[in-house]
């Protein structure tokens, strides 16, 4: 799948990613957390890479050193996660 552009909108729609730029003296463990809540806000269809690219142009270029900019790198390297195959299918797959 090719990368698209995503307006900043659909890539925080809570606004969560720009507040955790806000709060003073944060975590990074409380900007996993964040994280965590994001990325199960973001709507189907909006590619988590291309969400976090919007959001690194956005926020993480103006500040390198705030924990957030390295939770949002971090996930922006991450390898996927495999899909796990359920059912039937998968428990074929595994007996092969």
């Amino acid at each position: 799948m090719g990368r698209r552009a995503v307006r900043l909108e659909e890539a925080d729609p809570k606004g969560l990613v720009r507040e955790s730029y806000r709060i003073e003296g944060i975590t990074i463990g409380e900007c996993r957390s964040i994280f965590l809540d994001w990325s199960l806000s973001i709507r189907a269809g909006t590619g988590l890479p291309d969400a976090l690219r919007a959001l690194i142009a956005a926020y993480a270029l103006a500040a390198p050193d705030h924990p957030m900019s390295g939770v949002l790198q971090a996930g922006l390297e991450a390898p996927p996660e495999p899909r796990r195959r359920g059912g039937r299918l998968g428990r074929q797959a595994a007996a092969d």
